[in-house]
């Protein structure tokens, strides 16, 4: 079965998820997020057969997300480096993380929070806020069908 390109596509959504839309790329990036560089690192922590591994870590350069870099310690290996536009997806990792948080995990059962590092406290939650600063729920949002003139 073909996949469909969304590289194209009007929608914000629908091309990010054309770059990173799979489960695998995502969980890649979250544990490049969490300090993992090396292919075996990815592999060890994710359990992925190598030939699967090596083509969401060759996706995910060629879009930008991570950069191959000669690795840190001298060695011959290579390491993967977030790019700029990888490590904002943190905020997207964060949304997610807190969504299941909020709905997929009884009240004894919940992960240990993400803290600040300065601080050590808990992060809050994310929210959308309005230009003048001011909690918006999910139903003020909208996107515009047309823009206009």
């Amino acid at each position: 079965m073909r996949r469909t390109r969304f590289d194209d596509a009007a929608c914000p959504i629908a091309r990010s998820l054309d770059q990173i839309g799979d489960w695998w790329s995502l969980l890649i990036v979250r544990d490049a997020l969490d300090g993992a560089r090396r292919f075996t690192e990815f592999q060890k922590r994710l359990g992925l057969a190598k030939n699967i591994l090596s083509a969401r870590l060759s996706k995910l350069v060629a879009h930008g997300i991570l950069r191959l870099e000669p690795a840190s310690d001298g060695s011959a290996y290579q390491e993967y480096v977030l790019t700029e536009k990888g490590e904002s997806l943190r905020l997207v990792l964060m949304a997610l993380r807190q969504w299941g948080e909020d709905f997929l995990f009884a009240p004894d059962d919940r992960p240990l929070p993400h803290v600040v590092k300065a601080s050590g406290k808990p992060l809050g939650p994310l929210e959308i806020t309005h230009p003048k600063p001011r909690k918006l729920g999910p139903r003020d949002v909208e996107v515009l069908k047309e823009l206009d003139d």
